[in-house]
């Protein structure tokens, strides 16, 4: 089994590991990519003001041209760390054991627009890059400068794979349909019994069920193996095709200004 996420935009600060290095990183195909991007990001930095036009960041931001500029020196910190927010914090990686950081460093990846695919347990530095980010020395997007070398990547991979990333970051190397391919969709139940998707809430749902996968250590090869532990578990999921799972979970509730 393979679960692959998304990224952060927020990403913590620091990190106590050595400089980048990409020959470490998972899908060591990628490293001719992931060296490109990275010079092209960095030379970017280069220039502050461009920088921050380019890649629209607010007043609050600026502090990410800096983190560009020193991607090649920076320390890093395992991925599954770096990246904050939502999701990640509903994964609290902070409370993994070592045997669970096993588990994730084979079965976990996270699809980032500047590293393209990368283990949980990969060190790599802050940075500011993101799936409809402009980079003017590349002279294309990244959709078209990863989507070949990504999907490739991925059709490799056999077994399950739970695909919980945004349509964003699937445009960026989307996967072929196949058998143990599946994109998991968080879902309520209105009042009326019918579904509908959740927006917002959908990243702790996805990031609450990936901290699950990774604590019990379980490597499902089934799909259904997979639902019939979530229903037993107290879940309500249901497989509605070979390639979609809809977790469902009830709407948080909005708290009344009164």
């Amino acid at each position: 089994m393979r679960i692959l996420l998304p990224p952060s935009e927020t990403k913590r600060s620091g990190g106590s590991a050595s400089a980048l290095d990409l020959g470490v990183l998972a899908e060591p195909r990628l490293t001719p990519q992931r060296s490109t991007l990275m010079s092209a990001v960095t030379e970017l930095a280069a220039d502050r003001d461009e920088c921050i036009r380019v890649l629209k960041l607010g007043p609050q931001q600026h502090a990410e041209v800096d983190r560009n500029r020193s991607l090649a020196s920076s320390p890093t910190m395992l991925a599954l760390d770096r990246y904050t927010g939502v999701l990640y914090d509903a994964i609290d990686s902070d409370d993994l054991t070592v045997e669970q950081r096993v588990f994730a460093a084979e079965h976990v990846f996270i699809h980032s627009a500047l590293w393209g695919i990368i283990s949980a347990e990969n060190p790599i530095p802050a940075y500011r890059l993101s799936y409809n980010s402009r980079v003017p020395a590349l002279g294309t997007s990244l959709t078209r400068f990863w989507q070949a070398q990504v999907s490739a990547v991925l059709d490799d991979w056999s077994g399950l794979t739970l695909d919980l990333r945004s349509q964003g970051y699937r445009g960026l190397g989307p996967l072929t349909p196949r058998s143990g391919v599946v994109e998991v969709d968080v879902m309520t139940r209105g009042e009326d019994g019918a579904l509908r998707a959740l927006n917002h809430f959908n990243k702790k749902a996805k990031g609450m069920l990936v901290g699950a996968l990774i604590r019990s250590g379980h490597n499902y090869q089934r799909l259904g193996d997979l639902v019939d532990d979530l229903v037993d578990q107290g879940h309500e999921a249901c497989a509605v095709s070979r390639s979609r799972l809809h977790l469902i979970v009830a709407e948080p509730q909005k708290v009344s200004s009164k």
